[in-house]
């Protein structure tokens, strides 16, 4: 289809674009994690993709390297694993960015749903039986801007059907300035 193509296109022209500009501040954010804990500086997280297909997700990493590799939701305390500018990362999204080379190479899109980790099994089970994994995930998504972490699981799906109904270049470019609104403001981050 040639929406589905000139998203991609715009998709890896914009990626390509802020990773170019953002290289030096995200060399920056590495070598911050790097030498504030012990590990590596990116995390890659097992994601469900397009077709639910197990990809490796790129993050500044923001938690221990001994982090059990559950949703943070799910864990009882989730303050005693964060590494100490993994708060700071976390509030500002700053961990996300590397998510940008998860876009360039088609893994995401710039927008849609955001990928669920590969044991969110309630979380799959319901966007595969809406039709939303056909979509490629996103950096940010109609959920995110919606209510991020706070929201249900019922609730994102819901919101993610939406978009598969709604998408299109101007709701794609509604949701990018909502998100850029929401990031700035630090709203709906529990965590």
């Amino acid at each position: 289809m040639a929406c589905d193509a000139v998203k991609r296109t715009t998709d890896a022209l914009v990626a390509g674009a802020a990773l170019l500009t953002l290289a030096l501040p995200l060399a920056g954010l590495a070598a911050l994690v790097r030498l504030s804990s012990p590990g590596p500086a990116i995390h890659w997280s097992k994601r469900v993709g397009r077709n639910s297909r197990i990809f490796l997700m790129p993050k500044l990493r923001t938690m221990r390297i001994d982090t059990p590799q559950v949703a943070t939701h799910l864990m009882t305390d989730p303050d005693k694993w964060l590494t100490p500018i993994g708060g700071f990362l976390r509030r500002s999204s700053l961990d996300e960015l590397p998510q940008l080379w998860s876009v360039l190479v088609g893994q995401m899109s710039l927008v849609g749903p955001r990928p669920a980790l590969f044991n969110q099994d309630d979380l799959v089970a319901l966007r595969v039986q809406a039709g939303v994994d056909a979509l490629r995930p996103g950096l940010t998504g109609w959920a995110q801007v919606n209510g991020r972490d706070e929201l249900p699981i019922s609730e994102k799906v819901r919101l993610d059907c939406e978009y598969l109904r709604r998408r299109g270049l101007l709701f794609d470019l509604r949701i990018m300035m909502m998100t850029l609104a929401k990031v700035v403001r630090r709203q709906n981050v529990r965590f």
